[in-house]
C-alpha cells in the first residue's frame, strides 16, 4: 500500500504548524491527528493500493482517498 499526501496537504501542514508557531514536535502531532484512524485501520486491510492524504484531511478531519485495488487495476 502506498501512502501520497498532496501538495495541498503538505502546505495545510505546515501552515498549521507556523501558527502554532511549533516546530518537528508540533508537524508530527498534527499528522498524527490527522492519521490516527488510518493507522489502525489501514493495515489490516489488503483491498486498498494507496491512500492519498489532501488538503481538507488536515484542514477538515475529512477521510482519505482511498484507491482500492480493484479501482487502480481498472484504471
Amino acid at each position: 500500500m502506498r501512502l501520497r499526501f498532496t501538495d495541498g496537504a503538505l502546505h495545510a501542514v505546515a501552515a498549521r504548524a507556523l501558527n502554532q508557531k511549533s516546530g518537528a514536535r508540533g508537524l508530527r502531532a498534527i499528522l498524527e491527528g490527522a492519521m490516527l484512524d488510518m493507522m489502525y485501520e489501514l493495515p489490516s486491510r489488503d483491498d486498498v493500493e494507496e491512500c492519498v492524504v489532501n488538503e481538507e484531511v488536515i484542514t477538515q478531519g475529512a477521510a482519505p482517498l482511498l484507491v482500492y485495488k480493484s479501482e487502480a487495476e481498472s484504471a
